[in-house]
């Protein structure tokens, strides 16, 4: 069982994910990286991806408690 994908693997990707989707635009307005397009696209990507993941980690992991 330890080669297979835990939900907690998903909860950790997920939560790397948000916190950099906020450490970016914090570095952006701190004048430490230039605001650009795509680095907005990636910090905005970055968070929702990193919400979505942490949602879908605790609903496996309430689904795999029940079983």
């Amino acid at each position: 069982m330890s080669g297979q994908w835990q939900p907690w693997h998903t909860i950790l990707v997920g939560l790397v994910l948000v916190v950099t989707g906020f450490v970016l635009p914090l570095l952006m307005v701190l004048g430490i990286l230039k605001s650009t397009l795509p680095l907005n696209f990636i910090a905005y990507g970055a968070s929702f991806a990193g919400l979505l993941l942490g949602i879908v980690g605790a609903a496996l992991y309430a689904k795999r408690g029940r079983d």
